[in-house]
């Protein structure tokens, strides 16, 4: 029988790397400690841009209503 071939699975999950503190408790590669930003709260913020923008839109086609 030959040694090695496919059903030798040692070595497939790439090199090892030691872990530092922050990337053990969640950061990411740009240092940042607990992940990313938080995709509910960047979804609430633009919605709120844009009715804030939408807002703004209304007030100026009203203002310019009531000039002419």
């Amino acid at each position: 029988m030959s040694r090695g071939g496919a059903g030798n699975m040692l070595g497939v999950g790439g090199t090892r790397r030691t872990l530092g503190r922050n990337a053990l408790r969640g950061g990411d590669r740009n240092g940042r400690t607990g992940g990313g930003p938080d995709p509910r709260a960047q979804k609430r913020e633009l919605l709120r841009r844009l009715q804030e923008r939408q807002r703004q839109e209304r007030e100026e086609a009203a203002g310019s209503d009531e000039a002419s």
